[in-house]
């Protein structure tokens, strides 16, 4: 099948299970954004998601974010999704509406710096699992950032949290790492809700989506699942 006419069909397939995921949890179609992440396409199957109706891109490195971006400047609402070094950061100012992997008072004091007028919205990666291998911070290390990003007098702006679930063959076995970061942004939500309105939560992959919607996400991230046949 030619890229166009299988990203539509695969299209149609994740917002289906979109939509029936939302349904079981009492919630909207439309309160759940997706966001491929552009790593897995090259530039022709960028332009096909383009062609496709696909709004949102989310890329993992800086340098491949400003180079598909100038390629592609007005096709899609770009988000920051990878691990991001400070050094980095001022690569991404301007560039993205939000990125999904603040994890460190510094990184976001150096956002704070950055950010052009009208500040930057960003996402706390915690690492609900606890995977040495994940990056985020503890749930212990969650209010640090907030009061960071208070502190900074709205040139950092946070809008809920992200994470990422270990990879595992049936999607239950992590429905509780969706659950708990749920239960993390309830907890702080109240307190923190003058500053900040924490609606957002970023979680669950092209494995594992349903199971995040049924927990609460509002955006989750679709890899190569529109590239690939289904199985």
């Amino acid at each position: 099948m030619q890229t166009k006419g299988l990203i539509r069909e695969r299209l149609e397939v994740v917002r289906e299970r979109i939509s029936e995921a939302a349904a079981q949890s009492g919630r909207r179609p439309e309160d759940v954004r997706f966001l491929v992440a552009s790593k897995y396409y090259d530039l022709e199957q960028i332009g096909a998601l383009a062609d496709a109706g696909i709004e949102l891109l989310g890329e993992n490195k800086t340098d491949d974010l400003v180079r598909k971006q100038e390629l592609f400047p007005k096709a899609f609402e770009w988000h920051f999704i990878g691990h991001l070094q400070r050094r980095k950061a001022k690569e991404i100012v301007g560039r993205v509406t939000l990125v999904h992997s603040v994890d460190s008072v510094r990184l976001v004091e150096e956002l704070a710096t950055r950010a052009a007028e009208g500040g930057m919205e960003v996402l706390v990666q915690v690492n609900v699992s606890g995977e040495e291998s994940k990056y985020g911070v503890g749930e212990e290390e969650v209010e640090a950032l907030l009061e960071a990003a208070a502190g900074t007098g709205g040139k950092v702006r946070v809008r809920g949290f992200s994470t990422v679930a270990p990879l595992v063959a049936d999607p239950e076995d992590v429905r509780y790492v969706f659950a708990k970061l749920r239960a993390i942004r309830d907890r702080v939500r109240v307190g923190w809700r003058p500053h900040f309105d924490l609606s957002e939560l970023s979680m669950g992959m092209s494995n594992d989506y349903a199971v995040a919607v049924k927990e609460g996400a509002t955006i989750v991230r679709i890899g190569r699942a529109l590239i690939e046949e289904a199985r």
